[in-house]
């Protein structure tokens, strides 16, 4: 016989809890509040830290994009949709937070060949990623390292799937060549 607590979750049962939890959070559930920021935090951080490259303040962006959709929970219209809803209000929080940041873009130096270990090249793929205008950094991040579908990217940054086409082919142009500085080829 099988023990139950060992079997995997399926994603279908697992986006029906998904659902519950959602109805019952309208509902006031503090329970389902908690099931639902268990769920999508650690991902939220690392989507919000992958966008203002900052940590702690990537922390303080997915709890306030918490509160907000739970606060306008209210507003959705389809349950099944509160992922969505909920990343697209984190990715915003972190566009308006870039926008009043407006940091210079750093210098770096370039990288020697003996160098290209695993630490190194973090390093670099960051020093290229925040030399990138917020627009295009943010659709490379969302599609190759969160790796969320164009639909998705579209929806989290409320423009068109064309335009995140066009931004995610003009991104990984510039950050080719700023790759190609760094590494001094």
């Amino acid at each position: 016989m099988i023990d139950a607590r060992l079997a995997p979750i399926s994603k279908f049962e697992s986006l029906m809890d998904e659902l519950q939890w959602v109805s019952r959070c309208r509902h006031g559930d503090e329970i389902a509040l908690g099931h639902l920021i268990g769920r999508h935090r650690n991902r939220l951080i690392r989507t919000a830290t992958n966008l203002l490259r900052d940590r702690h303040e990537a922390e303080d962006v997915s709890q306030e994009a918490f509160l907000k959709a739970f606060r306008e929970i209210g507003r959705l219209r389809d349950d099944r949709a509160f992922s969505g809803y909920l990343y697209r209000i984190c990715v915003r929080l972190c566009m308006d937070r870039l926008r009043l940041k407006r940091a210079e873009p750093a210098e770096f130096d370039s990288i020697q060949e003996h160098q290209c270990g695993q630490i190194e090249n973090k390093v670099v793929i960051q020093k290229c990623l925040d030399q990138m205008p917020t627009d295009l950094r943010t659709t490379l991040v969302l599609r190759e390292i969160e790796q969320l579908s164009y639909e998705e990217v579209s929806e989290a940054m409320h423009v068109p799937i064309g335009t995140v086409r066009s931004r995610l082919h003009t991104a990984r142009e510039k950050f080719r060549k700023l790759w190609l500085e760094a590494i001094g080829d």
